[in-house]
């Protein structure tokens, strides 16, 4: 499995910072998933739906670790990435 693309939308909400919707293999889309702000740092958030009771329930997750990190990896590279840019957007030329 390679990720090959990551799409990023920027929030700016108290925890969630971000969403994002990763390519696999350029055949298979994730939408959905919430780049999160933590008391141990940003983490990522499968996309979910709200059960009757109330519970949220993954829709679609990885079921190896090492799928998620590589996942949790892509991501946050791209949230940084887009992070670094709307920095250099907000500073005015000289």
């Amino acid at each position: 499995m390679k990720i090959t693309d990551v799409r990023l939308r920027l929030k700016d909400e108290a925890k969630l910072k971000a969403v994002a919707s990763i390519t696999i293999d350029e055949c298979f889309v994730v939408h959905d998933i919430k780049v999160i702000a933590g008391k141990d740092g940003l983490f990522i958030s499968m996309p979910s739906k709200k059960s009757a009771d109330g519970s949220h329930k993954d829709i679609a997750h990885p079921i190896k670790t090492e799928t998620r990190e590589e996942i949790k990896n892509a991501v946050l590279e791209q949230y940084n990435r887009a992070l670094a840019e709307a920095k250099t957007e907000e500073t005015p030329a000289e």
